[in-house]
Order: C-alpha cells, then structure tokens, then sequence
C-alpha cells in the first residue's frame, strides 16, 4: 500500500507540474505577425540583396515595437499596389511601410499615430535646366508617378500636366526620366533622395521644387484590430520617448 500511495502521490506531482510548466510556456510564447513590406521603398524598405530580406527605416521600426510589446514579426517582401488587398484579405496583418495615412485609405485600413512626415519630390533629366518650384510651373509636361500612390489624385486634379503615366515604381520612373520618354516624375521625396545619394545616374532633384502634397506615414492593421493598433502605438510611444526611433531614422540619413 505504501508502494502505491508513493506512486500515486508522485504521479500527481508530475501532472501538476506538467500542468504549471504548460501554464508557463503559454505565457511566454509570442504571438507572430506578417507584416508587408514593399521591396522597392529604399530607405524605408527594401529588398538587401545581400540578406535575401526586407531591410529599411519601416522594419527597424516594426521590430523595435515589436521587441518593447513582446511579440514576433515575419516581414514579407509585398508589392506596393498588393498591400492594403493582402491586409483585408488576411494575408499579412500589418503594413509597415512608406504609406500615408490619407482619409480615403482611413475607410479601408486602421492607422497607428504618426511615425515620419514628408512629401514629394520632383526629378528631371541631369542636364535640365529647370527650377520648377510648383506644379503650376510644368504646365503642358508629361509626367510620371508611381502607382497606389496619395499624389496621383492632386496631380490629376490640376490639370496642369499634358500627359500622367502610372508606373509601377521609382526605378521605372528614374529610368523613362533618364531617357527622355517622359519630362519628370514624382516620387517620395526621401526615397528619392536616399537613391540618388548612392550613385551617378542621369537624373537629379529639382531642389527648388516645394513638396505639395505632404502627409504622414503609418504603419497600419486591420480596422477590426483594435487591440493590435494599441499594442503597436504603445510601442511606438516607447521608442519615441526613449529616443530609439530617432536613432532609426538617423542610422538612414532621416532627419
């Protein structure tokens, strides 16, 4: 009888202890989010040819909040016009790259508090010898402008411009600028200046040129996702504060 006692005493040890360990590892284990980023956004994202992963200011920035809040992030490389569909439709849950929180997009996708604020940028061919400082000065011209982006309304809008071609990125646009199929193209002012900083190429900013359409970038979840929106906002309140996003922001040459 002792024997058994013994054994059944030792068997509820283990079970309880398996019970606690169990209890344990549920509270440890992290909670893991996709999270879009577009391959094409240098210096907020990109694709490092070098890692074979997305790298830029917006993945820092997501995995900054989410090491404060105590969850995992997988980043997956997402075309620009692929973003807000893949959210709704569940593919990633959050977008963390260079996006504007404009009102239309508002309807459709749920947006943190402020990360970075610009606007756009203007470039011409190098030899060029122009100093738009406006749209209203580029009347007649054909310009470029990259798809999904929060410019193509305002410049459509204008009616200043003789011709607006759609492109799928900035690439493209440096490109058709360089070979004179297209007078100038608008693109984020702080990619393009980033891009431009790296090598010779045969366009340049017109620095003259004031941005007219500015807005702030986000990062954004699902408009159901409330408890996901305020995880994120509370970190990125905490590296605010501490000063880690403005050590991001300057590792990229943000200011």
């Amino acid at each position: 009888m002792k024997f058994k006692s013994f054994v059944h005493k030792l068997r509820g040890v283990s079970l309880a202890l398996g019970a606690t360990l169990a209890i344990t590892g549920a509270a440890y284990a992290q909670t893991n989010y996709k999270v879009g980023s577009t391959p094409t956004g240098v210096p907020f994202t990109f694709l490092n040819v070098e890692t074979n992963q997305i790298d830029g200011i917006m993945v820092d920035i997501i995995e900054a909040i989410a090491k404060e809040q105590g969850f995992a992030v997988q980043v997956d490389a997402t075309q620009w016009s692929a973003l807000i569909p893949s959210l709704t439709s569940g593919k990633i849950d959050i977008i963390a790259a260079a996006m504007y929180a404009t009102p239309s997009r508002a309807e459709v996708v749920a947006f943190s508090d402020k990360v970075y604020s610009y606007g756009e940028g203007l470039i011409v061919p190098k030899d060029a010898d122009v100093a738009y400082t406006s749209i209203d000065e580029m009347e007649g011209l054909t310009v470029g402008v990259q798809v999904g982006t929060a410019y193509i309304p305002p410049l459509e809008a204008s009616g200043k411009f003789k011709e607006i071609k759609i492109y799928d990125s900035l690439a493209d646009i440096m490109r058709d600028v360089s070979l004179g199929r297209i007078d100038a193209g608008f693109g984020d002012r702080p990619i393009l200046a980033y891009q431009l900083s790296k090598g010779a190429s045969d366009v340049r900013m017109v620095e003259e040129y004031k941005s007219q359409i500015t807005g702030d970038v986000a990062i954004a979840v699902r408009l159901d996702d409330a408890a996901l929106l305020a995880t994120i906002n509370e970190g990125l309140g905490k590296i605010s504060a501490s000063g880690a996003l403005d050590a991001i922001l300057a590792k990229w040459g943000i200011k």
